[in-house]
């Protein structure tokens, strides 16, 4: 009888072992799945890119509907941080800091980040300006921009925008910034810094 206690925990030992290395294959193939890169498009098929400049505002211009395959493809300027990241890119290489300024704080043109939206907040509307420009100073980048760009650089500058904070941001600058990172929602934590001036020229407020 006594003989055989060394085999018992001996087998014990090899049991335990066990479930430990399954408790690790469950790990870390939880660990892999979460780990997993979205999904980059780099390049959309043209009639996609076609289908993107379907936009169909409401008279005033100001709101109204993204095309269709906005919405096949999940909305990936929203969401998806590799399409907010070209936004990013096409901010700097097409100047909108010299209007707009570098943080979204805006200078000659709007700001991004005091709460008002002359042309509506919604992602039609900021895609609709950059195409086909506003009164006032802005360019249209219809003949600049693919359609697929003009909807990457709304994505970005919805979230410079930004009043809830979402887990897709583009990456940060390497220089000093004077505002938190896009994912951290900045144009709300400027908000909530107090009441901002009347506007009485501006257009809808988030």
């Amino acid at each position: 009888m006594w003989a055989l206690a060394p085999r018992t925990r001996a087998g014990e030992c090899a049991r335990a072992s066990q479930r430990l290395l399954a408790c690790c294959g469950l790990i870390a193939a939880f660990a892999v799945a979460g780990c997993q890169r979205e999904k980059r498009d780099v390049r959309l098929d043209p009639p996609i890119v076609a289908a993107l400049d379907d936009i169909r505002l409401l008279p005033n211009q100001i709101s109204g509907a993204p095309p269709e395959v906005f919405f096949a493809l999940d909305k990936p300027y929203e969401n998806n941080a590799f399409q907010i990241n070209q936004g990013k890119r096409l901010y700097t290489w097409f100047g909108c800091a010299t209007c707009h300024g570098a943080d979204g704080s805006g200078g000659v043109g709007p700001s991004f980040l005091d709460g008002w939206w002359l042309y509506g907040p919604e992602m039609v509307s900021v895609a609709a300006s950059i195409r086909d420009g506003r009164p006032h100073g802005m360019p249209a980048f219809r003949d600049k921009m693919t359609a697929e760009q003009i909807w990457q650089l709304a994505g970005y500058i919805r979230t410079i925008g930004a009043y809830s904070a979402t887990l897709a941001a583009p990456s940060r600058n390497d220089d000093k910034t004077a505002r938190p990172a896009e994912n951290r929602a900045p144009a709300a934590i400027l908000f909530n810094e107090g009441a901002a001036n009347p506007n009485p020229d501006q257009g809808p407020r988030p």
